[in-house]
């Protein structure tokens, strides 16, 4: 009798508010081979399952979803939303994401619509306070040309965009430019990974600095 009434009153405990939405959006357009696709795949899953960042997700309850993003028309949400709850739904969603197939091939960048299309999915997670769209990708915008239209349209809804401009080797950062002056909301803010060989830890540093809660 007391084990019954102990376990009604956990199940009527109110589940913990989720801190964040967060929606990966990354690019598999013409730039993105084989080989560069799967850096990506297993990169976001080596970045998920490093223990800082998984206590740091399941801590804020947070919902992640991956949208694979090409040219004009071709965005497309391969991973639903899935929140956090414990440590085996960040490895069974890490999991998902090494084994997700390449949604598109050997198109543009529209980078515009991949922000539109990562905007209209918000509205599955209404439950979460922040919502942040995490664009990835080695190009700037060859298609659509919409990126303008579709950052004010987040500002409008409230929904932080940041970004990983993946650059060649070299001095010039063309890319992290073109993320950091046309497609970051106020707040936002772009790191640099030097190769798609660099892609794993500069999403699991750009990752804990948009989780971890601030010390002090």
């Amino acid at each position: 009798m007391l084990r019954a009434l102990l376990l009604a009153l956990l199940t009527a405990l109110p589940a913990r508010a989720c801190e964040t939405a967060l929606l990966l959006a990354i690019d598999v357009s013409g730039s993105i081979d084989a080989a560069d696709y799967r850096l990506q795949a297993d990169g976001l899953a080596t970045a998920l399952t490093d223990p800082a960042v998984t206590e740091a997700l399941v801590t804020g309850q947070v919902a992640l979803a991956v949208l694979q993003r090409s040219g004009a028309g071709q965005q497309e949400l391969t991973l639903p939303w899935q929140r956090m709850l414990d440590e085996s739904a960040v490895t069974a969603f890490a999991a998902r994401a090494a084994a997700m197939p390449r949604a598109f091939r050997g198109s543009d960048t529209a980078v515009g619509e991949a922000i539109t299309a990562a905007l209209a999915q918000f509205a599955a997670v209404p439950d979460c306070r922040r919502q942040v769209i995490d664009i990835s990708g080695d190009g700037q915008e060859n298609a659509g040309f919409t990126d303008a239209r579709a950052r004010a349209a987040a500002v409008v809804q409230g929904t932080m965009i940041n970004a990983i401009a993946i650059e060649d080797p070299g001095p010039a950062f063309p890319i992290t430019t073109y993320y950091r002056n046309r497609i970051l909301t106020p707040g936002g803010f772009v790191v640099t990974a030097r190769g798609l060989g660099d892609y794993a830890e500069t999403l699991r540093l750009k990752l804990l600095r948009e989780l971890a809660k601030p010390i002090g």
